[in-house]
């Protein structure tokens, strides 16, 4: 049986930078989500959508998104 092809990856890692100064790492999005004419415009979106569910489920307020980022292939390929 031949060995079965690398299939790439589903998902994109960010790094978020929040107002206050904290940092998020390798935050989960969709790749099939980024496949459109607006690049990584539609990360941010879909990560604050996945900071209200984090806030909702620990009754904590996640601060405000400053920017996002893809994290380094170096980072990505050591996780």
């Amino acid at each position: 049986m031949p060995p079965k092809r690398r299939i790439e990856s589903s998902s994109v890692l960010f790094d978020v930078l929040y107002v206050d100064g904290s940092r998020t790492s390798n935050r989960k999005v969709a790749s099939l989500a980024l496949a459109t004419l607006d690049g990584d415009a539609p990360a941010k979106s879909i990560i604050e959508a996945q900071d209200r569910e984090i806030a909702r489920a620990s009754g904590r307020p996640r601060p405000d998104i400053r920017s996002v980022s893809r994290t380094s292939a170096k980072v990505a390929a050591r996780d």
